[in-house]
């Protein structure tokens, strides 16, 4: 069972009374489905099943937690008052006895084998193209290599600039800030360019 040193270093800074609660929801992943891969995430101890999460384990000062990554999914899916999906463990008999503890990692294992072990997130939608204050515009149809790279930007670079003036208060805030965004735009400078790596 190929484990990972740092949930050994995890487990052993962890409260007395969860250790072996800890040590037994390992062995039961490792046991159940030993394709499982450890990592350390939001630095807790994780469990990985073919490149998507499959489960996490936490210890806390009084309780400790186990939750699968895809609870809802679950035919047997629950929500507990800790973190994780069985409450505050404070013993390893908290936890689901041995056959039902392994149905659901299997349960779980199988949801990633049949493509369903990632969370589906809504598609943001695409944010409307900002308006091009007057003063850039103004300024970019005057100048036809500002005007070029302004143009092949991606829309989230051209909103920077957008903003970037249409937020200028004082009309010669604005007039300054156009003339440095035209000079960049020449260049073919984004507006955070600096910090760009």
């Amino acid at each position: 069972m190929p484990t990972d040193p740092r949930i050994d270093a995890y487990i052993d800074r962890q409260a007395d009374f969860a250790k072996p609660i800890l040590r037994h929801i390992r062995a039961r992943m490792h046991a159940v489905c030993p394709d499982v891969v450890e990592t350390v995430k939001w630095s807790r101890p994780f469990f990985d099943y073919k490149g998507s999460p499959l489960a996490i384990m936490s210890g806390f000062k009084a309780h400790a937690s186990f939750g699968f990554w895809r609870r809802d999914a679950l035919a047997t899916g629950q929500e507990g008052e800790a973190m994780g999906q069985f409450g505050r463990l404070t013993s390893v008999a908290d936890l689901p006895g041995n056959a039902e503890f392994d149905a659901l990692i299997r349960e779980a294992a199988a949801l990633v084998d049949a493509g369903e072990g990632a969370i589906k997130r809504k598609a943001k939608p695409a944010r409307p193209e900002l308006e091009v204050p007057l003063e850039l515009a103004e300024a970019l149809a005057g100048d036809a290599a500002a005007t070029a790279t302004f143009d092949a930007f991606p829309p989230s670079c051209r909103r920077d600039y957008s903003e970037w003036i249409g937020e200028a208060k004082r009309p010669e805030t604005k007039a300054k800030r156009v003339a440095e965004a035209i000079a960049m735009l020449r260049e073919g400078k984004r507006r955070n360019w600096k910090y760009e790596a």
